[in-house]
């Protein structure tokens, strides 16, 4: 039995966790900062280090106790390194060392996309779907990428967002119908009493014969739709709720449709039979009925990742370490965090 301690912070989540044999998961803690960035619009990179200082030691002693585990009993110590907020990763990371030395324990540094491309394997029919290989879609506010993803240390990325993020583009949304912080469950819920065909927005590169995103179009639409070509702001008090619905339903249907249209090509190409699905956008109720749907028509499988599990969490990172800990790919304690997609060369 291997018990791994996961420490995440790469935004403004805090979150510890405890998973034993990278599957069982025994503790998930997230200590979300919604709160302190809504006032914002968005994420305050300053807000949500402070933040994290202040709340790490509570979320992984609160990660330990309610796993009822002990720090000895621990077999080594798991945390993202980026990307992300440099300012933020740096809290985790800095736990992390400190815990690997005081404790003599395994240091894994885990690629924050690689654990949500994973992530999909803590669902309960993962194995019964297929396993791996399976083609990821992750999609969240700062990342929407694709991967071929043969095992849990064998990803390729495939494409991924040249501009805006599935879930800025939800946010940016929000903004222009005055919803607040954060935008993607605002949207989705106004969405529901929208007309989803009331207007017909782009959906940029669906039909392209590659795997990469562009949202920023789509956002614009939106944004000259509400308050007229060439303005920012303005006329959302001149539309009614009813229309603000149907502006909504009509933005998520058309950023939906990019989404899954995409990914079932994506998978046809890769000559994959399954499909998974992380990052925070993947809770959105809209995406998962749609790529079930599509997943059927193509007679494909789907393993969508719980829902505890899609936003930022430790669970999917100590889950993906275990394998790291097999192979032998542990961390030195110079670890550094990292804001891009590639770890430097050292």
């Amino acid at each position: 039995m291997t018990l791994i301690l996961g420490i995440e912070s790469s935004c403004d989540e805090t979150s510890a966790a405890v998973v034993r044999d990278g599957r069982d998961v025994l503790s998930n803690i997230v200590s979300s900062q919604f709160d302190l960035h809504a006032r914002y619009g968005g994420v305050v990179p300053e807000i949500a280090s402070r933040a994290h200082v202040e709340r790490i030691d509570a979320v992984i002693e609160a990660a330990l106790e309610s796993a009822n585990t002990r720090y000895e009993e621990i077999d080594a110590i798991a945390v993202s390194d980026g990307p992300g907020l440099v300012g933020s990763l740096l809290v985790g990371v800095t736990a992390a060392k400190t815990l690997a030395l005081t404790l003599d324990r395994p240091l894994l540094a885990v690629d924050h996309l690689a654990a949500h491309a994973a992530s999909a394997s803590l669902a309960p029919d993962f194995a019964t779907n297929g396993g791996w290989p399976a083609v990821a879609l992750v999609v969240s506010g700062g990342h929407t990428s694709l991967y071929l993803v043969r095992s849990a240390l064998d990803q390729t990325l495939l494409g991924q967002t040249v501009d805006d993020a599935a879930g800025e583009a939800f946010d940016k949304v929000a903004a222009i119908l005055e919803l607040g912080f954060p935008g993607g469950p605002a949207v989705e819920r106004l969405a529901r009493g929208g007309n989803p065909k009331a207007h017909r927005f782009p959906r940029t590169w669906i039909n392209e014969p590659h795997d990469n995103f562009s949202f920023s179009g789509l956002k614009t639409a939106v944004m000259y739709h509400v308050h007229g070509v060439g303005k920012k702001y303005g006329d959302i008090a001149k539309r009614s709720m009813s229309e603000q619905a149907d502006v909504a339903a009509s933005f998520q249907a058309a950023l939906v449709d990019v989404l899954v249209g995409k990914t079932i090509a994506a998978a046809a190409r890769a000559a994959t039979p399954h499909i998974v699905v992380g990052g925070g956008v993947a809770a959105n109720g809209a995406l998962r009925q749609q790529l079930h749907d599509a997943c059927n028509a193509h007679a494909l499988k789907l393993t969508l990742t719980p829902g505890a599990y899609c936003t930022d969490n430790a669970a999917m990172l100590a889950a993906l370490a275990y394998h790291l800990l097999l192979a032998g790919q542990t961390a030195e304690l110079s670890l550094e965090p990292r804001s891009g997609l590639v770890r430097p060369v050292r």
